[in-house]
């Protein structure tokens, strides 16, 4: 698909600004229509990567000159970013995928702007997170990103353990090489059964969702070599309810059969017929003299 966005002039025009634009996490059919106009009629086009937003900008045929901000320059490069919005230019922002200013350093361009008065419209789009979390099954209804966790395992346990009594599901951005070692982390501070999911290459061919519980994905993912873009997701503790399976019988072999009180407390219990017999007659033999 090639952008042509036309005027009178053969040209467009968007009034001065920021405009923070979500790009694709990995399938190039998930840019926007309005995405693709901003682009094309942005004066100038700031970028995580220039190389890699070359590749998305190349397959939309959108040729704007091209600006790097990342974590690196981002401090040096935005007072001539700001610069260009005050003489009166329409500053598209990109990151290598996904939305803009998510755990990286666009939410200062935006924080910036917002502070000297400029507008600033942002153009929603895909997001790692949120994909991840739709696709993991986990509890959405309180969720809390919680972006990069330290790459030192000390550090991160210190971090883990100050989430350990939340009520939502956490959600992580995580790299390949250190996702095992997270994992093993995890599973201490936070809890062997807690349920999980991993979300690898988002949208795209090898796309991969894998469910467990941390114990068990520390586990694969000790033998299992991975790459791409991960979000790590981890559901709230299951709260686990001690049965009193011998109380429950006894207080009913006392009034029923041996078969008619199994099948009461399988019933409440959601236990199996099997294990509970088996246990009624472990008390029926314990009060044999």
């Amino acid at each position: 698909m090639i952008v042509e966005a036309s005027g009178k002039d053969g040209s467009c025009k968007l009034s001065a600004g920021l405009y923070v634009v979500a790009t694709p996490i990995g399938n190039l059919g998930d840019i926007s229509l309005r995405a693709l106009t901003v682009l094309a009629c942005a004066d100038a086009i700031a970028c995580e990567d220039t190389r890699t937003s070359g590749v998305l900008l190349q397959a939309f045929g959108i040729k704007k000159p091209t600006l790097s901000y990342h974590d690196h320059n981002a401090d040096e490069r935005r007072p001539d970013l700001m610069q260009r919005i005050a003489r009166g230019e329409a500053l598209a922002l990109i990151s290598d995928a996904g939305m803009p200013a998510i755990a990286d350093p666009g939410f200062k361009l935006v924080r910036d702007c917002r502070e000297a008065g400029y507008a600033v419209t942002v153009v929603p789009g895909a997001n790692a997170a949120i994909t991840a979390l739709a696709s993991s099954g986990l509890p959405t209804d309180q969720f809390l990103f919680a972006g990069f966790l330290p790459p030192k395992s000390a550090a991160r346990k210190k971090e883990a353990a100050s989430y350990k009594a939340g009520e939502a599901t956490l959600v992580f951005y995580e790299a390949p090489q250190r996702l095992a070692d997270t994992l093993a982390d995890l599973s201490e501070v936070l809890g062997a059964k807690r349920p999980a999911a991993v979300a690898r290459e988002l949208t795209k061919f090898f796309e991969e969702i894998k469910r467990g519980t941390l114990s068990e994905l520390a586990d694969y993912y000790k033998d299992h070599s991975v790459k791409g873009e991960i979000v790590l997701l981890i559901g709230k503790a299951e709260e686990t309810v001690e049965i009193d399976l011998d109380g429950l019988l006894a207080a009913r072999l006392e009034k029923l059969s041996v078969r008619d009180a199994v099948a009461e407390v399988a019933e409440m219990t959601g236990a199996s017929k099997k294990d509970v017999y088996a246990r009624a007659l472990k008390l029926q033999s314990a009060k044999e003299p």
